[in-house]
């Protein structure tokens, strides 16, 4: 019986438009068009092989994952084969050693229920095995001299890749800290200004409300402080917060926070130490090292299942679902700080 709900021509397709919009800019249409389409030829054979063959009992999943991978792999080794100086007469023989053994060895690890990260690993192992022994095979034929062999097994597209979306995470992380420093100082000015408004307050009202303030409770300090915090934060962070507390300290906060004058009810003596009070509570942002990173990802792997981890990764890019195999295993890879600082991030809120 045919794999139900595996479509491998609709899947060959959407890999191939996939890979138009990825292929360097630099490239010339000849080269952007060779990439395409031998991921698309490559992806569309594999599909079929296996939606024929009823001896493999695979499912979609599994199928969709081994044409996956060849498509993946088909994109970042045909790039480096441009990049190599070898001839394109000599691209084929390559890729299709390629697209063989990544088949056979995805194959065989998904009928054996090899855990995705080990299978991504040997796929990885296999593919630059056989991409460097091609190369030295052109070597020794006399087709290409030691210069362009080193410079083709120097080639690496997936790191190039990876690197990008580091710099590209950079950026972005520079702009949302730039943007965070104009909230700041936004904040700031709509104190600043709630203050001044304060101070014109007529002198009954503040008399009215230092009396008052000498009957306040410690509970009701710390609420009016907490209202004070509040007043600075977003609307839906503010109704988070307030879901914390039941009912009555709920309206209450609300209630202080809508007092135009706050700030001048509470003595600032108490407000200050309240506000201490209150951050010997809040939480500590953990420094970002290494060891953090891979506690981290551990912690992940005992806490949440294994198929919750490799389902948050299914889509990632291999490095990613190398580098954080090797952390469950102990072992921190060669991604920067900052982008398995951010794998981390995306894992815990996936899981």
């Amino acid at each position: 019986m045919a794999i139900e709900g595996f479509d491998y021509k609709e899947f060959a397709t959407s890999m191939a438009e996939q890979a138009k919009e990825l292929v360097p800019a630099e490239l010339n249409d000849n080269e952007k068009e060779y990439i395409v389409k031998t991921l698309g030829n490559f992806t569309h054979l594999a599909g079929e092989a296996l939606y024929n063959d009823t001896s493999l009992n695979l499912n979609a999943e599994q199928a969709v994952l081994i044409t996956q991978i060849i498509a993946e792999w088909s994109f970042h080794k045909s790039i480096d084969l441009i990049h190599s100086g070898i001839l394109p007469q000599y691209w084929d023989s390559i890729m299709q050693k390629i697209a063989f053994t990544i088949f056979e060895i995805a194959k065989q690890a998904v009928i054996r229920k090899i855990p995705q990260d080990q299978l991504l690993q040997a796929v990885e192992h296999h593919v630059i095995k056989v991409y460097k022994e091609s190369i030295e095979e052109l070597e020794k034929k006399g087709i290409i001299d030691s210069e362009t062999k080193n410079k083709a097994e120097s080639q690496s597209n997936i790191d190039s890749m990876a690197q990008q979306a580091q710099a590209e995470q950079m950026k972005k992380q520079q702009e949302l800290a730039e943007e965070s420093e104009r909230n700041a100082a936004e904040a700031r000015k709509q104190r600043e200004e709630r203050k001044n408004k304060q101070k014109r307050e007529k002198e009954k009202e503040i008399a009215q409300n230092t009396i008052a303030n000498n009957c306040i409770t410690n509970k009701q300090m710390r609420l009016m402080t907490l209202a004070l915090v509040l007043k600075i934060l977003s609307q839906d962070k503010v109704t988070t917060i307030l879901n914390k507390f039941n009912s009555n300290d709920s309206l209450k906060i609300s209630q202080y926070m809508n007092m135009a004058n706050l700030e001048s009810q509470i003595d600032s003596d108490l407000l200050t130490d309240c506000l201490k009070e209150m951050k010997d509570f809040l939480p500590i942002k953990k420094k970002l090292t290494k060891e953090n990173v891979v506690t981290d990802i551990m912690r992940l792997y005992k806490t949440a299942s294994r198929e919750k981890v490799e389902k948050a990764l299914k889509r990632e890019r291999p490095f990613v679902k190398r580098f954080v195999s090797q952390a469950n295993d102990g072992e921190y890879g060669n991604l920067p700080l900052k982008v398995a600082g951010i794998v981390v991030q995306y894992l815990e809120e996936s899981v």
